[in-house]
C-alpha cells in the first residue's frame, strides 16, 4: 500500500509510504497501482522507498487496539444525571438549559 500526493504547484505527483491521515489531493493505492502510475506530460513522480513490512499490523499495534476496544466497551463511571434535578441556567455552546416551569 501507498499514498499518492499531487503537488500541484510543482506539477509532482509523489508515491510515498501509507498515510495516517487524510490530506486533500492525496490517495490511497494499492501495491499495483502504487507501481503502474504514471503522471500526465510535463509533470514528474518521485517515488518515495514505501516499507511493505513495516505497513503491516504488529502485535503491539493489535494490542493497542484490543485495549482501545475494551475501553470503549466498560461502562461509564459517572452516575447518570436525572434532568429533573437540573436547576438554575446555564450556557454551554449555543445551547442554554432552562429551569423547570
Amino acid at each position: 500500500m501507498a499514498t499518492l500526493t499531487y503537488v500541484y504547484a510543482d506539477s509532482t505527483a509523489v508515491v510515498g509510504p501509507l498515510a495516517t491521515y487524510a490530506e486533500p489531493h492525496s490517495y490511497d493505492l494499492c501495491e499495483e497501482h502504487a507501481a503502474g502510475l504514471t503522471a500526465p506530460r510535463g509533470w514528474e513522480v518521485v517515488r518515495l522507498d514505501v516499507d511493505a513490512a513495516a505497513a503491516l499490523p504488529n502485535s503491539d499495534d493489535l494490542e493497542a487496539l484490543a485495549n482501545a476496544v475494551r475501553e470503549a466497551a466498560r461502562p461509564s463511571a459517572r452516575p447518570a444525571v436525572d434532568p429533573a434535578a437540573i436547576t438554575g441556567t446555564g450556557r454551554r455552546g449555543h445551547l442554554r438549559v432552562l429551569p423547570p416551569s
